[in-house]
């Protein structure tokens, strides 16, 4: 059990039957009144973010939160599997529980499937992967004073925003948090 007069930002709560983690908090302590724990919760199975205020002696269970290493294998129509690499274990997972995380990774990449009481919920993908570009136009000289963007799609059939000068064929470095350009490899 964590009392509200202990929140911080990332721990995981379980309430009203749900799995929240904390994306922000404030404690207000008013002029006039009791003070208070004002919170804004993000729930990890559907998403949506909610709003709640706690009185600081208010205790929530703390919800762990199972983060396992496993490698990607294949997608086969919306299911993707998954290989744990210590006990070779592999578990199908469908495409309402893995989202747009796949969107970068390659098969035989390493992913962290999320779990809560043995329920898969979310996949993170790595942090930055590098792909190769398989269609993108020529870019023209000269045209590169204003950091100018044009469209690539890579080899995971992902689109990116690439700076004129990459080409066909080059490999790219992208953080798939924000599914942004880094560098060229």
């Amino acid at each position: 059990m964590i009392s509200a007069g202990d929140f911080r930002n990332g721990i995981t709560i379980e309430l009203e039957g749900n799995v929240y983690q904390i994306i922000e908090f404030q404690h207000v302590k008013p002029g006039k009144g009791a003070a208070f724990v004002r919170t804004k919760l993000k729930n990890i199975k559907s998403g949506g973010v909610v709003e709640k205020t706690f009185r600081p002696t208010e205790k929530c269970p703390q919800a762990r939160i199972d983060r396992k290493d496993m490698q990607y294998l294949y997608s086969d129509g919306d299911l993707y599997n998954f290989m744990d690499t210590e006990t070779y274990e592999q578990v199908a997972l469908n495409k309402d529980t893995v989202g747009d995380a796949m969107k970068f990774v390659k098969e035989n990449d390493m992913c962290k499937v999320c779990s809560h009481n043995g329920s898969v919920f979310s996949v993170e993908p790595p942090l930055f992967v590098e792909l190769e570009i398989t269609e993108t136009e020529p870019g023209f000289k000269g045209d590169t004073a204003t950091g100018a963007t044009k469209p690539a799609i890579v080899e995971t059939g992902a689109q990116v925003a690439v700076p004129l000068f990459v080409e066909l064929g080059d490999k790219i470095k992208i953080d798939t948090r924000t599914g942004e350009y880094l560098s060229r490899v």
